[in-house]
């Protein structure tokens, strides 16, 4: 039974037929319609199937947002840059078409998910120093200067040291939240031909995904996966026709949990760009202005029981190419960081919220706040669900650190990139971990090419 936020409940009815999800069938059949070019029409965050052109939304902030973003973006999009792809960190699959694993049923690991030694190396007994911040303070205006200044504080020296710290006092109901991952479960466990109907096409961030063996050919993780995208100001709801449009109408209620669910991770992410504009003495709105029109991506995951979890890994060591994500776990724990060299697990404390930096706001603090890579493992006995929300700046945003205030004092790290740009690299041409945005300077450096076609998706694990 699916336990609604909303106060319903509803058998999902997966014995009868359902509508399938539309196929990617309208790519471009001219002289560009190289293999890239065409999984390159459906890589953005996209529901395009599902919701009808709009505009994008105007900040409602004051006259000063108009002009910020004026400066921080381009007028208007630039076309899509056709970059030289160097040679692809990552083993990727064949041309035939990507093995299927049903991972629940899977006796002993198959090859492709043994991971090396060094990457599955064993956690460290102690647990990473993460601060558990009131963001109350924030969002609840109570003039409380005290706890304001603790809150900057501990979100600075987090960011300074590893990236990652936990947030109480966020607004996010418990009933919401358990009502997400309890939407998370029941999706997990319908039978596997039922969730292929949300499967994810070649070159795209939304769908269904078993191990990601549509992208890799090996170290393959352990989890499976439901992701799509979210944004404001669509004529309709986005993630509800998401949900209906490619699963069907018996799945709406579902989509509405995950729609309510993703406006209050936008809230909540607008609040701590408040937090981190005040550790490090940006302009007040700067950052909260940059995501205002954000369009972010939603992902779900799954960590079923494993019977050989020392050689495998429930997700790669990586850094998110995103600038922040929300991640709400579960009791079984699981997320580890790397910090001088051990895997430091980061304890779940109930009701609170993970939070990590990641590569795009790094960039944006011009590397004043840290990207660390990190991991997830899996065990023998329980299952593990986890929720991600990894905001993201409009495509077409420009990513540059303020010009102004400690953060401009340093020289700069990074160039101007725009987002498409940079996740268009980390689908296509690399593996995100510590060095992604080093090899992604290296890789626009390069300049435009026509090589292009030689590129093959890919993704973090």
């Amino acid at each position: 039974m699916f336990r609604s936020y909303y106060g319903f409940s509803l058998a999902f009815v997966v014995a009868r037929e359902l509508p399938p999800s539309s196929p990617a069938t309208n790519t471009p059949t001219g002289p560009d319609s190289s293999p890239a070019h065409s999984q390159l029409a459906h890589l953005m965050v996209s529901q395009a199937q599902q919701e009808p052109a709009a505009a994008l939304p105007h900040s409602s902030s004051s006259s000063r947002t108009a002009k910020r973003a004026a400066k921080s973006m381009d007028a208007s999009p630039a076309p899509p840059l056709l970059l030289r792809a160097p040679t692809p960190s990552i083993d990727l699959p064949s041309a035939k078409p990507a093995a299927v694993f049903d991972l629940r049923r899977e006796p002993k690991i198959p090859a492709p998910f043994v991971w090396p030694r060094d990457d599955a190396r064993p956690t460290s007994a102690a647990e990473l120093d993460v601060p558990l911040v009131d963001v109350g303070v924030l969002r609840n205006r109570n003039g409380d200067a005290a706890g304001l200044r603790r809150a900057v504080a501990q979100v600075a020296a987090a960011c300074a040291s590893h990236g990652f710290f936990q947030v109480c006092g966020h607004g996010v109901g418990a009933g919401l939240a358990r009502a997400a991952l309890d939407g998370a479960n029941d999706f997990f466990r319908l039978p596997l031909a039922e969730k292929q109907r949300a499967r994810r096409v070649p070159g795209t961030v939304s769908g269904y995904t078993s191990a990601h063996a549509d992208r890799f050919a090996s170290k393959l993780p352990w989890k499976e996966t439901l992701s799509f995208g979210f944004h404001d100001g669509a004529a309709s709801p986005v993630v509800v026709d998401y949900f209906a449009g490619t699963l069907g109408p018996d799945f709406e209620p579902m989509g509405r949990v995950y729609q309510r669910y993703c406006e209050e991770m936008k809230a909540l992410s607008l609040t701590i760009m408040e937090l981190l504009e005040l550790s490090l003495g940006v302009e007040r709105g700067y950052y909260r202005d940059f995501f205002e029109d954000s369009r972010s991506i939603m992902r779900c995951n799954y960590y079923p029981p494993c019977p050989e979890p020392e050689r495998t890994l429930g997700t790669g060591p990586h850094c998110d190419p995103t600038a922040l994500t929300i991640l709400l776990q579960d009791d079984v724990g699981g997320l580890e960081v790397l910090v001088d060299g051990d895997w430091r697990p980061v304890r779940p404390v109930p009701g609170a919220m993970v939070i990590n930096i990641g590569d795009t706001f790094m960039a944006l603090s011009n590397g004043r706040c840290k990207s660390c890579l990190h991991r997830a493992v899996v065990n023998r006995r329980q299952e593990r669900r986890s929720l991600a929300f990894f905001l993201c700046p409009r495509e077409d945003r420009v990513v540059r650190p303020p010009a102004t205030g400690a953060v401009a004092a340093a020289p700069r790290r990074y160039p101007d990139f725009t987002w498409a740009d940079l996740m268009r690299f980390t689908q296509y041409h690399y593996r995100a971990d510590t060095r992604t945005l080093d090899a992604f300077t290296s890789w626009l450096s390069h300049g435009p090419a026509h090589d292009a076609a030689a590129a093959t998706p890919c993704s973090t694990t």
